[in-house]
């Protein structure tokens, strides 16, 4: 269930939900011209808290670098500002937090030049992304028919828009197909990643998981490798096939959306006992304590809408500070 937000942060200024609209002859909107985040704000004993905000707004920063932006209207530090002031605003205890950056051109050329980027930011209440009872009982996924990017096709480090509909027509599938998510393969044929989250193995007490070249370096998979290496378990970075999947102890996904969510059954195959293994558990009890400010790792990855820094809302106008790449 989504329930909608009040206002929307558009270039500077909060506006109502209803209000936060683009042209329809923008480049943007045409050609994917666009990078974006996925954050959460989880409810804590100390109020509303976003996790790990700023690693998500440098990686907005450099997607938009990588796609080809020269100049951005924002800093990190204003659009971290914008999110909580969205956040507060919206009365929202615990959110989705989703900011868009575009480019806006009124000529239809095939040309970062011309033209701006431009910013926005919305909230809404969004459980988890996989249904509640997938953290409990694990999820069924399927190996994708589409494989994902090349990484000179498409920017695989960069959350570009246009980047999702090879994730949407996957993901698409596989929801025909009956199975909750799908599993897309690298041009080489490895394991890359899924539609909208990384994934893990575990055999004999190791953890694997890809290689970082061809799949896009998760700010939710940096944290379930930082809290994979605190309870002491190996982690190994290596290319894996899809049958070493098959033939796993245990696998799970991590993303904002998803959270840290197991994976019971791939391709009508049995993944080992067929319920969540002990080391995802794990990994997940210590997951949500921390994103709910009870882990050692909270004082660092969480940053509190209500903090004094926080001084309510405000126009974010655009700046000599602004980012220039």
């Amino acid at each position: 269930m989504v329930h909608k937000s009040k206002f929307v942060w558009m270039d500077g200024e909060l506006v109502d939900t209803e209000n936060a609209v683009i042209p329809f002859l923008t480049s943007g909107l045409h050609y994917g011209l666009g990078v974006f985040e996925g954050i959460r704000c989880y409810s804590t004993e100390n109020g509303p808290a976003v996790f790990r905000l700023t690693e998500h707004m440098e990686r907005l920063a450099d997607s938009a670098r990588i796609l080809g932006f020269r100049k951005l209207p924002y800093t990190v530090e204003e659009m971290c500002q914008a999110a909580k002031d969205t956040v507060k605003a919206n009365g929202f205890s615990a959110c989705y937090i989703r900011p868009l950056m575009y480019h806006s051109s009124p000529n239809f050329n095939l040309d970062l030049n011309i033209g701006e980027a431009k910013l926005g930011i919305a909230v809404w209440e969004w459980g988890t992304y996989l249904g509640e009872e997938a953290l409990e009982r694990g999820i069924r996924a399927n190996i994708a028919s589409y494989t994902r990017h090349h990484l000179n096709v498409m920017m695989t480090k960069a959350k570009v828009t246009g980047n999702y509909v090879n994730s949407t027509m996957a993901k698409t599938e596989s929801a025909r197909l009956g199975f909750d998510e799908a599993i897309m393969l690298d041009p080489q044929g490895y394991v890359a990643e899924c539609t909208g989250e990384n994934i893990f193995l575990v055999k004999k007490g190791i953890i694997y998981t890809p290689p970082t070249a061809a799949i896009l370096e998760g700010i939710t998979r940096d944290s379930i490798l930082n809290l994979a290496n605190d309870l002491g378990y190996k982690v190994v970075e290596q290319p894996m096939s899809r049958d070493q999947l098959y033939a796993a102890d245990e696998v799970f996904v991590s993303g904002t959306a998803a959270e840290c969510t197991a994976v019971c059954e791939i391709d009508f195959r049995t993944i080992g006992s067929g319920r969540m293994g002990p080391m995802t558990r794990a990994i997940q009890k210590d997951f949500f304590a921390a994103v709910r400010g009870k882990h050692a790792r909270s004082a660092q990855w969480l940053s509190y809408v209500d903090d004094p820094a926080n001084n309510g809302f405000r126009r974010i106008e655009q700046t000599d500070n602004a980012l220039n790449l």
